[in-house]
């Protein structure tokens, strides 16, 4: 939705090929810095923290999913 409806992305990403990768592989990660980027035309200082957090989220998720898989067996 993002990606139709606003140039949020087109603004923190220079091509479509990384947000698109993103959306697939690091979702959260990808909004995260979209985000942080539009707050102040670069990712600076404290809004670091907000990427790698949203990046910890994504290996959770793959974590999760990983650990949810084998149990399931």
């Amino acid at each position: 939705m993002l990606w139709l409806f606003t140039d949020l992305l087109d603004r923190a990403f220079e091509s479509w090929f990384v947000p698109l990768l993103g959306f697939f592989l690091l979702p959260w990660t990808t909004l995260a810095y979209a985000l942080m980027w539009s707050s102040s035309d670069g990712v600076v200082g404290f809004e670091w923290f907000i990427v790698v957090l949203a990046f910890l989220f994504d290996l959770g998720a793959y974590a999760g999913g990983s650990r949810q898989r084998t149990a399931a067996r």
